[in-house]
């Protein structure tokens, strides 16, 4: 009952604070606490969890009793607030009525001192606040005593029936040790009855157990002697090498007798050793197919020999031609005979019977299987495969391989020098992936097709890049021809094994085109020893033997020629039929390299012809080039070698025709072009050019003899020795003409005409020569006249009639107007374009020859006093102040 009081007091002052709290909130009491408490803790008595910590309570007016002294000495500790707050007495006063006791207003604050256990300031606060402390204070002693008597009397209430149980303790207490002693007792004697019996039951025991030992005994040992007669096969297969039936015993041992006997600590002796004895049979497996590697590596050039040779036959190819057997000491037939063979690799036995079935061509009709033992490669992969690492096995064996391929792809030193090198590089080779071939069809999967194809793509593009980096070292035309054979038949070889070759006729197509370099420089020497061999004349036969070896060489066809008497006479020089026939020679070169490409008949002929076009416009051009630029040529063999040009360049179409029948083209309209008419006619044009030059140059010689005596009174009467020679020169060139083309001799007699009449032009207006005479002007118009006399004569025919003597016109005019003093007319007719008599006579280069003549004038009348003589002097003058006008307005103009 009291504690239910007390529960109903709990709850009571719970309730009221609840009502209190809820009926006044805090924030209605004192809504200032929000803003001015620094603190977040939340207000005892059921408040809001987010109500903030209230303003400490000003200390009591008067001291506080004793009970509350820790209390009051808190509250009186709080410093006291600036602020005046509305607190919860002065509301409760506003809402509660005056009629309210003070008493229930006591009991409400005791009340939340009950409920709450730590936080009491509010209440403290409200307390002192409504000033009615004091009464509080003994209403709090009163709630004090009142708590202190319910606890005596519940105190009071339960003493009693704890004596009892004390009581109760004590008397079991006696009992139990008496009830101990007596079971002590009555073990010793049961102990001391039974112990004899014991001593027969352990005697029985034990027996049994003897007889139950012997018994599992026996039954261990017979199912343990099968066990251990397979353990002990098994070590002798091991011993032995029979590494194939020992792997078979350890599965047997592993799977069906270990798993008898699991129970025996041999047993678990023997599992542990099974792995030992796995790596075991992994590790010997390992030896023989490192073995087998290393051989094989040795090996694989004669497989790669053997494959080619076959593939030879089956092409009907001549084998030792295509390898160049015949030469050096690595072939059958070289100076392999002569020393000890060597033991086969994987038996150690010398196989005289093998080497002399190599020695007599019966290698044909062996294969890989027949030259190699591959049971070291089965026996590992049944062995891995077994063991469950047949993954691993496979990686190491194409790691191995492929490391292997790369040590076979690496070419021998200067393997570019002869053909022995590229022969040991395609044996290797091809030996490498016919042994793969082999292991393909027969390993059950250790290689397969994308994996060889994957090898094969990487080792072909070395081999491309090995081959075109050596090929390009490569000066000999016949080692080209020899690498190309041999690289087809590589090619052959591999793409009947199911390998695909066309990246190695692509290179063979770039080697075509090295071929083609190596026999244009081939060919630059040949041309350049026909040069220097040449004589530069025509060539003379005596007799019909010796006519018909020209014509045989060289297609001429000239009626007039074959009925002439002997001595017969050709036009052009030896070197025209010998660059013939080499150009012929060069085509049937190309055709060496190309035939075998399996290449279509037109793409052949395009071919062929793309090499020779090269061969004339490159080659035999820069040849002529060089030839025409030689400077001791002489001006005869500039144009004996126009004139081989122009005969060269009519071989163009037999040409054409020659390379059809060689490729064996029918239609010759779809077939491409020679560019040699072209090219020669760019030759004949710089030669004549060098004509020109050389011609020029020969003239120049003779007009250097030329001097003139400007001071003479009277001419000699008869030209100058030194024009009367290089006329006569230029006669005889113009007759070597004969053969030339009509135009290049007109063009040279031209060139030559125009080139006196400046020369002689050039030497009357020297500036070196300050006075000219009448008499000198007379003698220059004789070698004028001869001048005019061979340009009449057409040295060349076929020339325009009057266009040589047009040459030296302007010298002509210039000295008629100096002879004939006829002024008047010149000044008359100056300016009119037609039929102008001086129309060619400039000025400028009349005043100079002018004043030339007065310097001569000056000399000889300088004492005289003749008016005839001053009359001239004064002519002299006025024609000269004239011309100087002429002179100026033709400047300022």
């Amino acid at each position: 009952d009291e504690g239910s009081e007390v529960a109903s007091d709990s709850g009571a002052v719970a309730h009221n604070l609840s009502f209190r709290d809820n009926a006044l909130p805090h924030e209605v009491l004192n809504p200032k606490l929000t803003t001015l408490s620094n603190n977040n803790t939340p207000t005892p008595g059921g408040g809001s969890s987010g109500q903030k910590k209230k303003a400490p309570a000003p200390p009591p007016p008067t001291s506080p009793p004793a009970a509350s002294s820790a209390v009051t000495t808190d509250v009186a500790d709080r410093p006291r607030p600036k602020f005046k707050f509305k607190t919860a007495a002065s509301i409760v006063r506003e809402l509660v009525p005056n009629e309210g006791s003070i008493a229930q207003h006591h009991e409400l604050f005791l009340q939340e001192i009950e409920a709450v256990d730590e936080y009491w300031g509010p209440t403290f606060r409200g307390v002192y606040e409504t000033g009615e402390h004091e009464q509080f204070l003994e209403r709090l002693d009163e709630r004090i005593k009142k708590y202190d008597r319910e606890i005596e009397r519940m105190c009071s209430h339960h003493y009693q029936g704890f004596i009892d149980s004390v009581h109760d303790l004590l008397r079991v207490g006696k009992d139990a040790s008496r009830l101990k002693q007596e079971v002590v007792n009555i073990d010793k004697e049961v102990r001391a009855s039974s112990a004899k019996v014991i001593q027969v039951s352990e005697k029985l025991v034990k027996a049994r157990t003897v007889e139950s030992n012997i018994a599992q005994t026996v039954t261990a040992l017979s199912s343990c002697l099968p066990v251990l007669q397979m353990f002990s096969k098994l070590l002798k297969q091991l011993k032995e090498k029979k590494y194939h039936p020992a792997l078979k015993s350890l599965e047997q041992l592993e799977h069906n007798h270990l798993p008898k006997v699991a129970n025996y600590r041999f047993s678990r002796q023997m599992r542990d050793q099974i792995p030992k004895l796995r790596d075991s049979l992994k590790e010997a497996s390992m030896t023989d197919l490192k073995d087998f590697l290393e051989n094989i590596r040795k090996y694989s050039p004669k497989m790669g020999e053997i494959a080619m040779r076959q593939t030879a036959e089956m092409l009907e190819v001549d084998f030792s031609a295509a390898l160049s057997l015949s030469t050096g000491g690595g072939g059958r037939n070289g100076g392999s005979r002569n020393h000890q063979p060597e033991p086969n690799p994987f038996t150690g036995e010398i196989e005289y019977e093998a080497m002399s079935e190599s020695m007599y061509n019966t290698e044909e009709d062996l294969s890989a299987a027949d030259l190699v033992d591959f049971s070291p490669v089965y026996r590992c992969l049944h062995i891995y495969t077994v063991l469950g690492e047949r993954d691993i096995y496979e990686r190491y064996y194409r790691k191995q391989r492929a490391q292997q391929c790369t040590l076979t792809l690496q070419p021998p030193t200067n393997m570019h020098e002869e053909i022995d090198g590229y022969r040991a590089f395609f044996h290797g080779i091809v030996g490498f992936f016919v042994c793969e071939d082999h292991i393909l069809n027969t390993g059950g999967g250790l290689v397969s097709r994308e994996y060889l194809e994957e090898v094969w793509s990487g080792a072909l593009s070395k081999i491309i890049g090995t081959l075109r980096n050596h090929s390009a070292y490569c000066t000999d035309a016949a080692l080209m021809l020899k690498i190309k054979n041999l690289m087809m038949l590589f090619a052959s070889t591999l793409q009947s094994y199911g390998y695909q070759v066309d990246k190695l006729y692509e290179l063979l197509q770039e080697l075509k085109d090295h071929y083609n370099e190596v026999l244009m420089q081939r060919w630059v020497s040949r041309f350049r020893d026909i040069f220097e061999e040449d004589n530069y004349h025509p060539i003379q036969v005596a007799t019909i033997v010796e006519y018909n070896q020209v014509t045989t060489t060289f297609p001429l066809h000239s009626p007039s020629m074959e009925f002439q008497p002997f001595p017969k006479q050709f036009p052009f020089s030896a070197m025209v039929p010998r660059v013939y026939m080499e150009v012929k020679e060069f085509i049937i070169s190309c055709m060496e390299f190309s035939r075998d490409l399996q290449l279509p008949q037109t793409e052949l002929d395009e071919t062929v012809r793309k090499s020779t076009n090269l061969l004339l416009t490159r080659t035999l051009s820069g040849c002529l080039s060089s030839l025409i630029r030689k400077p001791g040529l002489s001006l005869l063999q500039l144009i004996q070698i126009v004139i081989n040009t122009v005969h060269l360049e009519e071989t163009n179409i037999y040409l054409e025709n020659y390379i059809s029948e060689v490729t064996e083209i029918e239609d010759m309209n779809q077939a491409a072009r020679l560019q040699a008419r072209s090219m020669f006619k760019d030759i004949r044009a710089e030669a004549e050019e060098h004509i020109y030059k050389k011609l020029v140059s020969k003239m120049d010689e003779f007009i250097e003899l030329a001097n003139y005596d400007w001071t003479l009174n009277e001419p000699l009467g008869t030209a100058s020795s030194w024009l009367i020679d290089l006329i006569a020169f230029l006669k005889s060139v113009f007759e070597s003409f004969t053969n030339l083309p009509t135009r290049v001799a007109q063009v040279c007699c031209l060139a030559a005409c125009q080139h006196l009449s400046k020369s002689m032009m050039s030497m009357l207006t020297d500036e070196n020569v300050k006075v000219v005479t009448n008499g000198a002007l007379s003698q220059l118009d004789l070698d004028l006249c001869q001048c005019e006399t061979f340009a009449v004569s057409e040295p060349v025919p076929g020339l325009e009639e009057g266009l040589l003597i047009m040459c030296f016109l302007d010298l002509r005019q210039l000295l008629d107007l100096f002879l004939s003093w006829d002024w008047t007319t010149y000044f008359a007719d100056y300016g009119k374009t037609d039929k102008s008599k001086y129309q060619r006579v400039q000025p400028a280069t009349a005043l100079l020859i002018l004043d030339k003549l007065r310097e001569a004038e000056k000399k000889s009348v300088l004492f005289s006093l003749n008016k005839k003589d001053r009359d001239k002097a004064k002519l002299l003058e006025v024609v000269t102040k004239q011309l100087r006008g002429l002179v100026h307005q033709t400047t300022s103009s």
